[in-house]
């Protein structure tokens, strides 16, 4: 298990555990104030992150190496995600009670588009939680003009845009406010996610791998190449034409989105712990 898993999931998985998104950690008044200036930076903030990546990308080799493991550890207390497939997507609904779609953030900094991917979590009696805290900032970018106020959605509908989500390449993720509280579901893709660029583009990690692997059915496989084309980890060997699938597991996320383009049927997902050669790779 990732290294959240073993300091705040008791020995499960950490995104499952329900005390993990209550009402008492958001009611931290630190944690308060930063979910309040992580949102009130608003998009500006990202093209500044995105401008210091690229330039961090120009250093040399030791020095880049040695920043990238800085800026990693330094996010984890603070704003820090994981890779999740959809069925754990449906096991964290049914623990919530507070779903907000918003406008993602990332997109609307680097791609100057509104696209309602992003959802806040809370469970909590009354059912507000992020609801709100983003009442009372300039949240205009996230609530976006379609709606006229917060998008506040059931159960049901917001795994309903997950599963349409996946099936257009977007991979789940997690993210904490001040670790532990999980505040943020997302849906991530390239080359508007701010998350996927900063860990796959500018290789400084800023989220966990998820908790299993995709593995190919040899035999199923009728190597259409489908899986390759959606992974947003380039985690599938390339091959020639006419090659079954295979996956470099050292790449993988265990995202899950290349079981929904797959005809064939023939891929699944594995536990990472039972990979030993991966088993600990979780950045």
């Amino acid at each position: 298990m990732c290294n959240f898993c073993h300091q705040h999931g008791e020995g499960k998985k950490w995104y499952l555990e329900a005390r993990n998104y209550s009402e008492d950690l958001l009611s931290d008044l630190k944690r308060r104030r930063f979910i309040e200036n992580f949102f009130a930076y608003g998009p500006d903030s990202l093209k500044k992150s995105e401008q210091q990546l690229q330039l961090l990308d120009r250093l040399p080799a030791l020095l880049r190496g040695f920043i990238r493991k800085k800026v990693t550890k330094r996010q984890m207390p603070y704003h820090f995600g994981q890779v999740i497939p959809i069925e754990d997507v449906e096991k964290i609904l049914e623990m919530t009670t507070s779903v907000v779609r918003l406008a993602c953030i990332c997109r609307h900094s680097l791609l100057g588009s509104e696209q309602r991917f992003c959802y806040g979590l809370t469970i909590s009696p009354q059912g507000n939680g992020m609801s709100s805290i983003l009442k009372e900032i300039d949240a205009s970018y996230l609530i976006g003009p379609q709606t006229g106020g917060l998008e506040y959605l059931t159960k049901e509908e917001a795994l309903e845009h997950m599963r349409q989500c996946e099936l257009d390449g977007l991979c789940h993720s997690l993210w904490t406010f001040i670790t532990p509280f999980i505040g943020g579901l997302c849906n991530c893709s390239l080359p508007g996610c701010m998350a996927l660029r900063t860990t796959v583009l500018h290789k400084t990690p800023v989220m966990f791998r998820g908790e299993y692997l995709a593995v190919v059915d040899q035999e199923k496989c009728i190597a259409c190449g489908e899986c390759q084309k959606i992974c947003p980890f380039e985690a599938y060997l390339p091959g020639k034409n006419g090659d079954k699938a295979a996956v470099n597991i050292r790449k993988c996320y265990g995202c899950g989105i290349c079981r929904g383009v797959c005809p064939a049927e023939a891929i699944s997902l594995v536990d990472r712990q039972s990979v030993p050669e991966v088993a600990q790779l979780w950045l």
